[in-house]
């Protein structure tokens, strides 16, 4: 037994982690039948979005279930009033999706980046409302390569008990994130910061099918990698995701080939906090 534990520990480390978690009830299903049904170990809290007092409420009946920060600073609706941050968001309170232009206001308006951070605390400040242990952040769309942002991130989620974030490297990424992503390794490793070695999720999102799955598990390098999937219960959710196949993604997360294909070869993590994922 001792030696079968033993093996199980020097397996790749894989955790399997569903986004967007909170945004619709059909997306909170999915993470719940993940959980309960598949190989889900994990899902990322968008605090602001319309369902997520369901997300939290589902969170609490699932106890193993390792629940992290989904900030969202574009494309969805923030925690502030718009009175609160008028150079963020729009009359609704929603942020838009010209993520480069905002990314040079955020690193060259002083009153813009003031407003950002108090939203980040704002997000922070309502996932520690929920009670739930914070197991991660990471942010929607990857908004967190920015610098501007990593650095409210990491200096906010310091008062809020933030232990690891992903650093969303895939293997084959364009040389031209190369640097950024250097750059956010450093900076994780210098705040003490766990993150995950690999990530695999960003050349398929919204594609993340049962045959996607299985291909990639033939080949997850050593160290801890993590799969991210937008999973939910039937298809066609917002305007921004049409192309989405999330019920397919469910599928993939339920399905016994991909059960099996995990667990003859890795150790299956329950979050980044989970102590195998630390493993050496």
């Amino acid at each position: 037994m001792l030696d079968e534990r033993l093996s199980a520990a020097s397996r790749p480390r894989l955790i399997v982690t569903a986004d967007d978690y909170g945004l619709h009830e059909a997306v909170n299903e999915a993470v719940e039948r993940g959980y309960r049904e598949g190989v889900l170990r994990a899902a990322s809290l968008m605090v602001a979005a319309p369902a997520a007092a369901d997300a939290v409420t589902r969170a609490r009946r699932l106890p193993g279930l390792a629940v992290g920060l989904h900030l969202v600073l574009a494309d969805g609706k923030a925690m502030l009033p718009p009175a609160r941050i008028p150079d963020l968001v729009n009359a609704e309170g929603c942020f838009n999706n010209a993520m480069v232009r905002n990314g040079f206001r955020f690193f060259f308006l002083p009153r813009v980046r003031r407003q950002l951070a108090a939203e980040i605390r704002a997000q922070f400040e309502a996932f520690a409302a929920t009670g739930l242990v914070l197991d991660h952040v990471n942010a929607h769309k990857h908004f967190h390569l920015h610098p501007t942002i990593l650095s409210l991130l990491l200096s906010i989620g310091r008062d809020f008990g933030l232990r690891a974030v992903r650093l969303p490297v895939e293997p084959g990424m364009g040389p031209w994130l190369r640097p950024w992503l250097a750059l956010m390794r450093q900076r994780l490793e210098r705040a003490g910061i766990a993150y995950n070695d690999h990530v695999f999720g960003l050349r398929h999102s919204g594609g993340m099918n049962e045959g996607v799955l299985l291909e990639m598990l033939q080949r997850l390098p050593d160290g801890l990698s993590e799969l991210y999937l937008h999973p939910a219960v039937y298809d066609g959710l917002t305007a921004s995701m049409t192309d989405y196949r999330h019920a397919d993604e469910l599928a993939a997360l339920l399905s016994p080939r991909v059960r099996t294909a995990i667990a003859e070869r890795y150790q299956l993590c329950h979050g980044f906090c989970d102590p195998m994922a630390a493993a050496v």
